[in-house]
């Protein structure tokens, strides 16, 4: 479809903004053109706007004037915006106010008083009966309203959908209806913001999804250098206007130099790229260098291979890993996965003839943790014939947990760890967040998923790396 003033009121927006003395930046103006495309029989083609862009460039601004437009062109009956809490809203509803009293044209059309100020009931109106509101992000949000636009700023700080459903909701009996969603990139807490960028991805990818969804994004690819120019104009439009880059680069060195929560937050706000944490015990880009396409056979290596068990904080996932350390890299691998609630009866059943067929040096566990489950099946029975093949010992790791998370973390760092890209593995390692235990740290378990299989990776790690050496070989007198 040709896009037109017909076709798309982003041309009207455009307009609009130079005669009002806030003319858009060609960025602005490239997305008010496409997430105003409009129907044949006139309803915005997409229904929820989802608009990605870093930092700075212009989008809290580009909220503003298309409120206006709203307000004084389309006329629509009530617009509500929200942001990252209901201060920052009413900033924003308090400089859309401003911004139209200082302009001649708009002010005309504004009544005596033009605001509501009750607390709760905060309101600017126009003489066309035209209302921008603004709400708190929670689940009251829109509720009890009719909508017809909708701001929902930095959507990547909804944890929950609460504000999304109030909000978007209130907008069911309105046809013509429009949600503009605009924000930076978020991490693994960032629900809505992942689910609806996954599902217009889908759409876009495979035609299956929500047509009426519509996805803009500005980001640099995945992977990128941090201090790499090319991947900060991907994600900054207004680079060399009103995004400089040598304001830009001496913070990405202070952040590839510092890593951690440092580089994570750099990556979000100003290269637009999806983390999984901000405080990631695991580097991820240092986690993907690691992974090979030509992964060693362990079983050639079993004299120094090394098992490891962990059970998932609610029992619905266990992993057992393996490592063997070889001229000075530790390679590992994911010998058997059990899923579903009740998995751990499985495992007890299926774990001592796993390690009888591999034979490793050692089988870890972490008592204290969630594995404490299967504490009978596992440990080392004291006065008895451990249920272990000979020459196989099992290793409690109790004391050393901060070194076995640390350890891994820095093996990872040091590119001295070698997976083979195994897809659970590495959503599990970069699902790892930092536990502080005084100077030192382990993995925490509450409010993520499941990290079972980072835990026994990292056991099988730390105990490959500890290995005594072998022993010689059994001989018959």
């Amino acid at each position: 479809m040709e896009l037109t003033p017909d076709t798309s009121y982003g041309y009207d927006l455009i307009d609009f903004a130079a005669d009002i003395g806030w003319p858009l930046d060609p960025w602005q103006q490239w997305l008010a053109i496409h997430m105003g495309e409009l129907l044949p029989d006139g309803r915005p083609r997409f229904r929820v706007v989802l608009a990605l862009v870093a930092r700075q460039n212009g989008k809290t601004l580009l909220c503003r004037v298309l409120t206006l437009y709203w307000m004084f062109i389309e006329t629509v009956p009530l617009i509500i915006g929200t942001s990252t809490s209901r201060d920052t809203a009413k900033v924003s509803w308090r400089e859309v106010i401003e911004m139209a009293e200082s302009i001649d044209t708009l002010k005309a059309e504004l009544p005596t008083p033009c605001t509501r100020e009750t607390i709760g009931e905060e309101a600017f109106f126009n003489i066309h009966g035209s209302r921008y509101r603004f709400a708190a992000p929670n689940r009251r949000a829109g509720r009890s309203l009719t909508v017809h636009r909708l701001i929902l700023d930095e959507l990547r700080e909804h944890r929950d959908w609460d504000t999304y459903n109030a909000a978007v909701k209130a907008m069911t009996a309105v046809a013509d209806a429009q949600a503009v969603a605009i924000t930076n990139q978020g991490d693994a807490g960032s629900v809505v913001l992942d689910s609806l960028r996954e599902s217009a991805l889908e759409y876009i990818e495979t035609g299956v999804g929500d047509p009426r969804l519509g996805l803009f994004e500005w980001s640099a690819p995945s992977g990128s250098d941090s201090t790499d120019p090319h991947a900060i104009a991907h994600a900054n439009p207004n680079l060399g206007d009103r995004v400089q880059l040598d304001s830009i680069i001496g913070d990405a060195m202070r952040a590839k130099r510092a890593g951690g929560l440092e580089l994570a937050g750099y990556k979000t706000e100003t290269l637009c790229m999806r983390v999984t944490n901000l405080d990631s015990a695991i580097d991820e880009d240092a986690w993907r260098d690691c992974g090979t396409d030509t992964p060693v056979d362990l079983a050639a290596h079993r004299q120094r291979v090394a098992l490891c068990l962990d059970v998932a904080l609610d029992s619905s996932h266990a992993t057992l890993a393996a490592a063997a350390t070889i001229d000075g890299v530790t390679h590992v691998e994911v010998v058997r996965v059990w899923q579903g609630h009740g998995c751990t009866q499985a495992l007890r059943h299926d774990l001592p003839g796993l390690v009888d067929r591999i034979r490793p040096r050692t089988v870890g566990w972490f008592p204290a943790g969630p594995a404490a489950a299967v504490a009978a099946s596992v440990r080392s029975k004291t006065g008895s014939r451990s249920w272990a093949p000979r020459r196989t010992q099992v290793a409690e790791l109790t004391a050393e947990v901060t070194a076995v998370c640390m350890g891994l973390a820095e093996q990872v760092q040091s590119r001295e760890i070698r997976h083979p890209r195994d897809d659970m593995l590495t959503a599990h390692v970069e699902q790892t967040q930092k536990l502080k235990r005084g100077d030192a740290w382990t993995f925490t378990r509450r409010g993520s998923a499941p990290i079972d299989a980072a835990y026994a990776l990292a056991g099988a790690v730390h105990l490959a790396r500890t290995l005594p050496a072998a022993p010689p070989p059994l001989t018959v007198a």
